[in-house]
């Protein structure tokens, strides 16, 4: 198939342009979030194409891909024509939860795919089709040393995002181990930080940290843990969302309780045999249920469904 699909998350398209289909990007001056085309940090594939969005009308295209509630009437803009579509929701609802519509509640033409069980559950769907296909991600391989022992966490712009993010509940933790923050707009923070690297350099780099931080408060999955547990760190983890069903007991520790965290990075630490067990409990953990071939045969039923 030939889809059209816009670059909004970059690490869920890593995963998504790997199937065995032909994939669009549209592209605008400037490079603007209707149209960033093809990703600078990681590396896709060439058959991955940027195309002008002025001659998106000229492009074969079978199926879109929608991820943002303006998208649909986007693409009828500049196609020029109705397609087969779906739509793409990475995120947790915002608000007054239990009372929080999704946008596409309200028609039944395209289905509303979830990437975890709790948004599905979360969201108000109304009387749309639903569909979850939980994240799948390329193996980067085992490349856990420990060797630093420190904290790793990741995280994309934790000022505007503090409390989402989980950013206010780093001062507990830097009170016991030292941090390493990683990201986009890390800069500042009083941390060590590590900003915009390559993915497969921050693969690496994270994979020297004794262990992984997840301070998430909301937020449907954050494709840094499972990218972590597959590298083989050890997690420690808000008990929120997704994270309980992603993270087993032998693979970390995680609970509501930030005194119960804080001293879970202190031992492991303080134990380099210990946090390397649980490092490699989760990556076996993340490969069973998180692995690429499951994400892009679930997506391919799908697709050929639509």
């Amino acid at each position: 198939m030939r889809i059209l699909i816009w670059h909004v998350h970059g690490s869920w398209t890593s995963s998504f342009i790997r199937g065995d289909h032909e994939y669009v990007l549209p592209l605008v001056p400037g490079r603007g979030p209707d149209g960033r085309g093809r990703a600078r940090t990681f590396d896709w594939p060439a058959g991955v194409r940027e195309v002008p969005w002025d001659r998106l009308r000229d492009e074969p295209l079978d199926l879109v891909v929608y991820q943002r509630p303006h998208e649909p009437e986007l693409a009828r803009e500049w196609l020029g024509r109705d397609l087969p579509g779906v739509y793409v929701e990475h995120n947790t609802p915002a608000g007054d939860v239990p009372r929080t519509r999704h946008p596409l509640a309200g028609q039944r033409d395209i289905t509303i795919v979830h990437v975890t069980h709790f948004n599905e559950l979360y969201w108000d769907n109304g009387g749309a089709r639903t569909r979850v296909i939980e994240h799948g991600i390329p193996d980067p391989g085992h490349l856990y040393t420990g060797e630093l022992p420190r904290a790793g966490v990741v995280v994309n712009e934790p000022v505007r995002r503090t409390r989402v993010a989980g950013t206010d509940l780093l001062p507990r933790f830097a009170e016991q181990v030292p941090l390493d923050v990683f990201g986009m707009q890390v800069t500042g923070l009083p941390y060590a930080t590590h900003e915009d690297l390559p993915q497969h350099v921050m693969h690496a780099e994270l994979a020297r940290r004794r262990v992984y931080l997840h301070p998430y408060r909301w937020t449907s999955l954050g494709l840094a843990l499972i990218e972590a547990m597959t590298l083989g760190l050890p997690v420690v983890a808000l008990a929120a969302t997704e994270a309980v069903e992603a993270v087993p007991p032998e693979a970390g520790v995680l609970s509501t309780r930030v005194d119960v965290l804080a001293g879970a990075l202190r031992e492991f630490v303080a134990d380099p045999e210990r946090a390397s067990q649980a490092g490699k409990a989760a990556r076996a953990a993340a490969l069973a249920r998180y692995g690429l071939a499951r994400f892009l045969a679930d997506w391919d039923r799908l697709l050929t469904e639509v």
